[in-house]
């Protein structure tokens, strides 16, 4: 190897997770963080965790509510038809009693 060129190794080089397990390992960065590791990754636990960083999920959660909420108020295709079915048993339930009468 050439001398001068190559960056410093550090052989107890601090990994640290989000979710706080430490582990040492060899580097040429002295302290490294990172949002996941085997302690916490899905695949190696079996259970599911969201990493949001930059608030995507709370912004998809957030948009897909306004979305329902505007659908409800308007009402969708479901409600109109059964909107429009009461409205007909009513209209043929007004018209039976009229002609009974």
């Amino acid at each position: 190897m050439k001398k001068g060129i190559h960056p410093q190794y550090h052989e107890d080089a601090a990994v640290v997770c989000a979710c706080g397990n430490k582990t040492t390992v060899g580097s040429t960065v002295k302290d490294i963080r990172v949002e996941l590791c085997s302690a916490c990754h899905p695949f190696y636990t079996g259970k599911q965790k969201l990493v949001d960083t930059a608030r995507r999920v709370e912004k998809f959660a957030e948009r897909t509510s306004k979305q329902t909420v505007a659908a409800s108020k308007q009402g969708g295709k479901k409600a109109k038809t059964e909107k429009r079915a009461t409205q007909k048993a009513e209209k043929k339930a007004k018209k039976t009693t009229s002609t009974e009468a």
